[in-house]
C-alpha cells in the first residue's frame, strides 16, 4: 500500500476514490466493469450451490434465500446485491465509495429492488446480524485484512454463510490481471496492487483466526473457451466459504 494512503478504518480513501470514478460505468457490460459482468455468473452458481448444500434448498427453488438477510460488503453498484435480492434476500450493501452507493440506490430502484444500501466501510454495519455474507474481490484493497475478516465474521448470524473472492498471489495472477488486463485496457490502470493479494494459506489463516470454520475453497478460472468458470484451481482467483 502506498505510504501516503489515507485510512478509516477497514478503507484505504485512495482504493474508495478509485472505484468511485468508475461508478457512472459500473451497470455498461462493455464498460470498465465488464470484467465484473464477467464473474457475476460463476459467483452466483458458486453462491447458489453453497447456500443448497448448507441449507438444504432444493434446486427448483426460485427464491432460496428468502426470508434471510444478506449483506454484500464492497457492493459496488449492485452487481451482486440485485441477483441476492432477486433470489428473495433481504440485502444491505455497503461501499466505500458514495458515488457507487449512488449509482447502485438509483439501478435497483429501477429495477423495483428495495436494498438497503449504505455508504461506507464494514465497521458501519457492526452490531448488526446476517445469515450470508459475502464480500467478492475487495480484500485486497482494505487496510487491514485480519481485522477486516474480523468484523466480517462478527456479522455472520448462527448457522450463517461467509463467502469471500479475491485474487490468489502468484505469478500468474499477476500476470494475468496487471500485465495482461491491466496492461491491454480490460482493467483499469491501478486497480490491483499484486502485493496485496492474498493467498488461500493467508486468507484461511485470517478466517479461522475469527473464529470461522473454512468448509470449501474454490477457484475461479479463465479459458478463451469457457471464459471464468469455478474450477478445483486456485492459482488465479479463488472463493473461501466459512461458517461460524
Amino acid at each position: 500500500m502506498n505510504a501516503s494512503a489515507q485510512q478509516h478504518g477497514s478503507v484505504v480513501a485512495e482504493e474508495a476514490a478509485h472505484f468511485g470514478k468508475l461508478a457512472a460505468e459500473w451497470w455498461d457490460p462493455k464498460g470498465s466493469s465488464a470484467m465484473l459482468h464477467k464473474l457475476n455468473p460463476p459467483r452466483l452458481r458458486h453462491i447458489r450451490a453453497t447456500i443448497e448444500a448448507q441449507w438444504g434448498i432444493a434446486p427448483e427453488e426460485l427464491r432460496p434465500l428468502t426470508g434471510r438477510r444478506a449483506a454484500d460488503v464492497g457492493c459496488g453498484a449492485g452487481l451482486l446485491a440485485e441477483p441476492l435480492a432477486r433470489m428473495g434476500a433481504a440485502v444491505t450493501g455497503i461501499d466505500a465509495a458514495p458515488e457507487n452507493v449512488a449509482v447502485a440506490r438509483h439501478h435497483a430502484e429501477k429495477q423495483g429492488l428495495a436494498i438497503d444500501y449504505r455508504a461506507g466501510g464494514v465497521e458501519a454495519l457492526a452490531g448488526e446480524s446476517f445469515d450470508l455474507v459475502t464480500s467478492m474481490e475487495v480484500i485486497e484493497h482494505v487496510a487491514d485484512p485480519a481485522a477486516f475478516v474480523a468484523r466480517l465474521a462478527a456479522l455472520l448470524a448462527p448457522n450463517g454463510i461467509m463467502i469471500l473472492s479475491t485474487p490468489n498471489r502468484t505469478p500468474l495472477s499477476k500476470l494475468a490481471m496487471i500485465t495482461v488486463a491491466e496492461g491491454l485496457g480490460m482493467v483499469p490502470k491501478g486497480t490491483h496492487d499484486w502485493r496485496k493479494f492474498v493467498t488461500p494459506e493467508e486468507l484461511t489463516g485470517h478466517v479461522e483466526a475469527a473464529g470461522l470454520r473454512v468448509i470449501d475453497r474454490k477457484g475461479l478460472g479463465f479459458s478463451p473457451a469457457a471464459g471464468f468458470h469455478l474450477s478445483d484451481n486456485l492459482t488465479l482467483d479463488y472463493f473461501l466459504t466459512a461458517i461460524r
